[in-house]
This record gives structure tokens, C-alpha cells and sequence, in this order.
């Protein structure tokens, strides 16, 4: 019995082409999308947003369609094998339905929650430190100056005024007798005088010329030592001494012209001295509160309106990182240069605010202030826009018949 010789044919695993004999078939193959070239796919990167997001809604109780929920899940298993059209129509389904659900957190605002946003409070705590170093400084050293000029234009006044009277008392002083006439015993003042209250005019002329010096010397700290201080070099060598020569009484009083006419010498270099600092310190703190401090607020604000707004977002967890933010200073900073041009705004008719506190105001709310701005210029625009005139009426003349 021969054994039939066995067909190659018909061993093989192949199946025959029926409508070609002899071509091999092959089951349909399942298409997959092309592998993502960088570190992770976009697919990959909406899975991670996807699980993201329902993870939060299940911790905080909102409650997730199921087909959505297994849509994510299978996503996650078959994601290992590679994405197919219909998974990735999924996931993008179950995404899209998430994110109108869980309004206004969003998958990027959750990645930030769960980033390290050290960095973003550090950024901005640092440059509010920054600020506060250069302000407070430069605002307490403005505010003393500008107390110590008023004071000292008080004073000044004040040391006029007993300039003028101790003169207008006493008269000139007595010219020396002559070398045959008859010596008097004491000064002759004029009649009518009280030497009692000329005496207590002469102390608080003297008081006032001392409190104007030491004002001026705490003034001229503040500027920097701009001016070279009268009788310094004086009174650095003997302190006693020419302080005792230059602003106080003799003792005893024995003549009121000597001592009116040293102490008004002292006076008119004192006070010289004090307005030539006045100037000094107006002009230096002046220009710094109406040009850079009115910037430095705003920025102040600006960062003080990003850490609250920081704050409340990590709450709600809907902080998202944003470039805006470094525009927003720019802006602010733009409007407190505009705040440094005016004096002061009133609020009503009782309240106002200075430019250093609209300045803050303005960096905290600055989609406030530039509305404000917008709406004056289409006030402006609107007064300046003449008013359509009336189209002119034409007359029609019936045609005879």
C-alpha cells in the first residue's frame, strides 16, 4: 500500500484566497496611531489630564457618569498596547465631558495644584520684599523731611516775628559815649521798656534760634550732609563754650542790645542755613514721591493683588500659571507714573486720597483703572465730536398737469 506523497498545499496554514486561488489571506489587521516621537504622547499626556480630573471629582463628591469613568479606565489598560482610533475617541469624549463638569477647575489648574508652586509664592514674596526695602525706607525719610520743613518754616517765622519786635522795643543800639561826655552807669533803654518781658522775648528768641539749628542739622542727615553746618568746627572745639557765645542769654542779662544784636547774627546764618536745606529736601524728596514712589506702590499692589489671587486659586484650585502676570506689572507700573502727575483726588467732598495711595490702589485694580482711563477718553471724544447736522430738506414743486 503506497502512501500518497503528502501536498505541500494542503499542510500549510495559510488560508486560500478564494477569489484568487493560491493567495494567501489574512485577517483584517487592527490600525493603531503612530507612535508619539517625543517623551510622551498627546494621548498619554490627556490620559494623565483625565485620571487627573476624575480623581478629583470622586474626593470632593461629584458625581461621574459611569461610561465616562470606564472610558478613562480601559483607556489606561489598552494604552499599554498602543492607541486606536476608537480609544482615543474615547478618552477625548470622556475628557471633553469632565472638563464641562468640573467648570471652572481644569485639568492644567489641577497639575498646578499638585506641582511645587513654591517657586510662584517665592517669586513674588521676593519682589515684595525687594519693595518693601527701597519704600519704607524712602517713604519714612520723605515724611520726616517734610515734617522738618514745615516745622522749621514755623520756627523761622516765629524767630522773625521776635527779630521785629525785640527791634522795634528796643530801638538801635547806643552809639559809645564820647571821650569828654559823662559815663553812665547802664545801658540807657528807652522809655516805656519792660525789662522783664524783654528778658523772657530775648530767652525764647534764643530757644527758637536753637531748635532751628538742630532741625536744620537733622534735615541735612536726611539730604546727606549736601550743607557744610554753621559753627560746627566751633563747637566741635569747644562745645561749651561757642554754644554758649552763639545761642544762649548772658547771664544776668546785663545788656539787651549786645545780646539782641549777637543772637540776631547767629540767627541770619541759622536760618540761612535752614531754607537753603528746605530747598534741598523739597527738591530731592519731591522728585522721589512724585515720580518714583508712585510707581514703587503700584508694583506693591500688583503684588499684593497676585498673592491673594494666588491664594484664593489654590483654594479653589484653579490657579493656572500665566506670562500675564509679568505684563501686569508693566501695566501697573505704567499707571503709577500716570498717578505720580496729579496732587491728590477727592473721593467726596469730606475724603480724598494722596497720589502714593491711589498708586497702591492702582497696581491692586488695574483692569479698574484703565476702565476708568477709557471711559474718560470716550467722554472726551464724545464732547469733541460734532453732532451730525440734519440732512437738508429739499422742496418738491408739483408739476403742473
Amino acid at each position: 500500500m503506497t502512501t500518497p506523497e503528502a501536498d505541500p498545499s494542503a499542510t500549510s496554514t495559510s488560508p486560500q484566497n478564494s477569489v484568487n486561488p493560491g493567495v494567501a489571506s489574512h485577517p483584517p489587521a487592527q490600525h493603531t496611531l503612530p507612535k508619539p516621537t517625543g517623551d510622551r504622547g498627546y494621548f498619554d499626556d490627556a490620559l494623565c489630564d483625565a485620571e487627573r480630573m476624575l480623581k478629583y471629582a470622586a474626593e470632593i463628591g461629584i458625581e461621574v457618569d459611569p461610561a465616562t469613568r470606564n472610558d478613562i479606565l480601559n483607556a489606561r489598560l489598552e494604552a499599554a498596547r498602543g492607541w486606536t482610533p476608537d480609544t482615543a475617541a474615547r478618552l477625548l469624549n470622556a475628557l471633553t465631558w469632565l472638563a464641562a463638569r468640573l467648570k471652572p477647575v481644569t485639568a492644567e489648574s489641577l497639575k498646578a495644584y499638585h506641582a511645587d508652586t513654591r517657586a510662584t509664592v517665592k517669586t513674588y514674596l521676593r519682589i515684595a520684599i525687594i519693595l518693601a526695602c527701597f519704600i519704607v525706607p524712602v517713604s519714612v525719610a520723605s515724611f520726616v523731611s517734610s515734617a522738618l520743613a514745615a516745622g522749621l518754616a514755623q520756627d523761622i517765622t516765629q524767630a522773625n516775628d521776635l527779630a521785629v519786635k525785640l527791634r522795634a522795643q528796643l530801638g538801635p543800639a547806643a552809639l559809645p559815649p564820647a571821650p569828654n561826655a559823662p559815663v553812665t552807669p547802664g545801658p540807657n533803654y528807652p522809655v516805656g521798656v519792660n525789662q522783664a518781658e524783654v528778658i523772657a522775648e530775648l530767652q525764647q528768641y534764643a530757644s527758637t534760634i536753637r531748635v532751628i539749628y538742630d532741625r536744620s542739622k537733622k534735615l541735612n542727615l536726611l539730604v546727606l550732609h549736601s550743607e557744610r553746618t554753621p559753627f560746627a568746627d566751633e563747637i566741635k572745639r569747644d562745645s561749651e563754650t561757642a554754644r554758649d557765645v552763639h545761642f544762649e542769654v548772658t547771664p544776668g542779662v546785663p545788656n539787651f542790645y549786645d545780646d539782641r544784636d549777637r543772637l540776631t547774627a547767629t540767627y541770619q546764618q541759622v536760618r540761612n542755613y535752614a531754607q537753603i536745606l528746605i530747598t534741598d529736601s523739597s527738591v530731592c524728596y519731591g522728585a522721589v514721591g512724585a515720580c518714583l514712589l508712585p510707581v514703587l506702590y503700584a508694583l506693591l499692589g500688583t503684588c499684593a493683588y497676585l498673592l491673594r489671587t494666588f491664594e484664593d486659586q489654590m483654594g479653589s484650585r484653579t490657579f493656572t500659571p500665566s506670562v500675564a502676570n509679568s505684563a501686569r506689572f508693566v501695566v501697573a507700573a505704567i499707571g503709577g507714573a500716570v498717578v505720580g502727575l496729579f496732587n491728590n483726588f477727592n473721593i467726596s467732598q469730606q475724603a480724598s486720597l494722596s497720589p502714593l495711595a491711589l498708586a497702591f490702589l492702582v497696581g491692586y485694580a488695574v483692569d479698574v483703572f484703565f476702565a476708568f482711563l477709557e471711559g474718560l477718553l470716550k467722554a472726551f471724544s464724545k464732547s469733541t465730536t460734532p453732532s451730525p447736522s440734519p440732512p437738508p430738506t429739499t422742496v418738491h414743486n408739483p408739476l403742473p398737469h
